[in-house]
């Protein structure tokens, strides 16, 4: 099993445009970076490669990822870097630039790297027996930013920040999605198409809803992942509140009383 993780952009929700700050994966909480934590978590579950598309600040970025190689052990092909030269204008583009990755005959995981979690979350996921898998939290604050997966009968019927109302579930989407080879294939198809057609303000979860929608009923499952603690770093105040209020409650966290 490999994993995209898409870490090529300036962070312009946080930082404003054409910054030079560090990318958001190198933001630290407690006492490790984003991607650290993500390293240490993935190599623990058993991942085999770790596809890093990378743009803004990538030799920064890649200097931790050997950093972190060498304080763990990790073997040093454990990190791909793939590099989006067009990495400022979305993060649509820098998923195909890992078209072939996605091409590559085996289950990906996709995951955005500015995601602060418990690893029990992940391993919920890699574990999960459904072979396409979103995770989905069912406490969240309605709104427009939120990406947000709803249920019918058990069944997802439609994914993305605007979204159906004739739902009986609805959860926020934590970023993180598993995808067997065939669905992987099908969603790059979909992001590529985009791509062609010049679509720049199309997300890249727009192009894996096209999937998710022309899919028969079944082939996307979900793990809920409601009450483990994670959070997703977008503004200055997601900031304080994955320091002050997430990391706090991933050290007090049981996963087995969960």
């Amino acid at each position: 099993m490999k994993v995209i993780m898409l870490a090529a952009g300036i962070g312009q929700r946080l930082h404003g445009e054409d910054n030079d700050y560090l990318p958001k994966a190198l933001l630290g909480f407690g006492g490790k970076t984003l991607l650290a934590r993500h390293m240490e978590i993935l190599h623990g579950y058993g991942i085999g490669e770790m596809v890093l598309v990378v743009g803004h600040r990538k030799d920064t970025l890649l200097a931790e990822t050997a950093a972190v190689i060498k304080t763990l052990g990790i073997p040093e092909n454990f990190i791909r870097p793939i590099f989006n030269p067009r990495y400022k204008e979305s993060a649509l583009i820098s998923l195909g630039t890992a078209d072939a990755v996605m091409r590559s005959g085996e289950d990906v995981i996709f995951m955005d790297a500015d995601v602060l979690y418990h690893p029990e979350l992940m391993r919920r996921l890699i574990h999960s027996a459904h072979r396409n898998c979103f995770t989905m939290d069912r406490e969240f604050e309605f709104g427009d930013e939120p990406v947000k997966i709803c249920l019918r009968g058990g069944e997802i019927i439609d994914f993305g920040k605007q979204v159906t109302d004739d739902y009986e579930v609805i959860g926020e989407w934590p970023g993180f999605l598993k995808m067997s080879p065939e669905i992987a294939v099908k969603v790059a198809d979909s992001v590529q198409s985009h791509i062609d057609n010049d679509d720049e303000f199309v997300t890249y979860e727009e192009a894996m809803r096209d999937v998710l929608v022309s899919e028969a009923a079944g082939t996307f499952g979900f793990e809920d992942i409601t009450g483990i603690p994670w959070t997703e770093i977008d503004f200055p105040d997601d900031v304080v509140h994955a320091g002050e209020v997430v990391m706090p409650s991933m050290e007090q966290f049981d996963p087995d009383v969960s």
